[in-house]
């Protein structure tokens, strides 16, 4: 299992020794990694090298540390799409072989707030609908989701619906057309609100995807932030050379 030099650093070796390793199913999903001691010398490194590896793999979130209990292989992402086109939750779900749904958690009518009439360009007196709900997969929660869109537009009776697409909600008057999004993408640990109803171990990370959707016109008639459970979502971008 001795790490063959190469001219590469030691620690790039490692990664890819233990990338291979997880692969091969030597390491399986959620299984406790050998300790550091153990694992450094079968590898025949130092341990200084071992956990420069190790920190760079946790940060590709293909381990997980924690304290005082070991280090773990994390599950590859169930779900992954590219963010290029805006592809719905469901699709992705769908595409995996698996049965999206959706509970409805909260949806409400109030005043803008500060950041809603910068968002939205709205008057104070413009009121915004608030949906709150949880993406399934097989009955699984995996997404959490909040969204914002102002009152006027939306059809007059969306709070009485149960269940639709926001975005033929938006579009149900033929009057506006959504025609691309900017999406900001941050990770971050355990979510005081998020987590739990996401059903999440502490340790699970999470990948906040925060997209304001514009119309024809450049004005932004939604704003999402989607808390996806990073254990179970990856994202990519295919970038050209110009």
């Amino acid at each position: 299992m001795t790490i063959k030099s190469d001219s590469r650093h030691l620690y790039l070796q490692v990664i890819d020794r233990l990338k291979d390793d997880i692969a091969k199913g030597v390491f399986v999903e959620k299984e406790k990694l050998p300790s550091e001691f153990e694992l450094a010398k079968s590898l025949g490194v130092s341990r200084a090298t071992l956990r420069e590896a190790l920190r760079l793999l946790e940060e590709e979130n293909v381990i997980v540390r924690r304290h005082g209990v070991g280090t773990f292989v994390n599950p590859r992402p169930v779900f992954t799409s590219g963010i290029e086109q805006l592809t719905s939750v469901s699709s992705m779900i769908r595409k995996a072989g698996m049965e999206p749904g959706t509970i409805y958690l909260s949806s409400s009518e109030a005043l803008p707030s500060e950041e809603d009439v910068k968002r939205f360009h709205c008057e104070n007196d413009e009121s915004v609908i608030t949906i709150e709900r949880v993406r399934t997969a097989n009955g699984e929660p995996v997404v959490y989701c909040v969204d914002k869109v102002p009152t006027k537009y939306l059809p007059n009776d969306f709070l009485s619906r149960q269940e639709g697409s926001i975005f033929t909600a938006i579009e149900e008057s033929g009057q506006i057309r959504i025609s691309h999004a900017i999406a900001f993408i941050d990770p971050t640990g355990y979510h005081e609100e998020a987590s739990p109803i996401l059903e999440c171990e502490p340790e699970t990370a999470l990948l906040v995807l925060k997209q304001l959707h514009y119309d024809d016109n450049d004005q932004v008639v939604l704003y999402s932030k989607n808390y996806f459970r990073a254990d179970k979502f990856s994202f990519h971008v295919v970038r050209k050379r110009v």
